[in-house]
């Protein structure tokens, strides 16, 4: 098992470069080109094999087969943006969520605490501003639910699990 030489052999192989070369060694060992030790002994080899060439050296002596699928790669994410995109559905659940429990909690404070007679009481001014107050939280609330929402379709329209969306215009 000899790979190639020269400047690009010397090249650090990338942690997605080896996932590759153990996919091909899979590949390889299901269609009956390597035995089980060959396999395990190749397969521990890529993953701790540091340069392209050592890489290329393990899989050199097996035929290139049109139905090795490797793995896709997946769109870097910029440093700053890690987990943000993410489910939105479930983070505007979580806020709406927030905001009402906020507001059930508000109006709970005023109905017991507050004004015994009843929310809005005009004769008791924190009522009436912890009834206001509620109002904005579920207000709120609803914000963040239909901005969840239309996150979570343009996610998918974007990723290709929704179809592009239609243009009233032009159709």
């Amino acid at each position: 098992m000899t790979g190639p030489t020269g400047p690009a052999a010397r090249v650090k192989a990338s942690h997605t470069e080896r996932e590759q070369v153990v996919v091909t060694l899979k590949s390889a060992f299901v269609h009956g080109r390597l035995t089980k030790d060959e396999f395990d002994a190749r397969a521990g080899q890529a993953l701790t094999a540091r340069t392209r060439g050592e890489l290329a050296a393990l899989t050199g002596d097996l035929p290139v087969s049109p139905h090795v699928a490797l793995p896709a790669r997946s769109p870097s994410r910029p440093p700053g943006r890690a987990g943000r995109a993410g489910r939105p559905l479930a983070k505007a659940a979580a806020g709406s969520g927030a905001c009402l429990a906020a507001a059930s909690g508000l109006v709970l404070f005023a109905v017991d605490f507050l004004d015994p007679r009843g929310l809005g009481n005009p004769d008791h001014p924190w009522s009436a501003l912890c009834a206001t107050f509620a109002f904005v939280l579920l207000i709120l609330a609803l914000f963040i639910a239909v901005l969840g929402s239309a996150a979570a379709v343009e996610q998918r329209r974007s990723s290709g699990r929704l179809p592009p969306a239609r243009n009233a215009v032009g159709d």
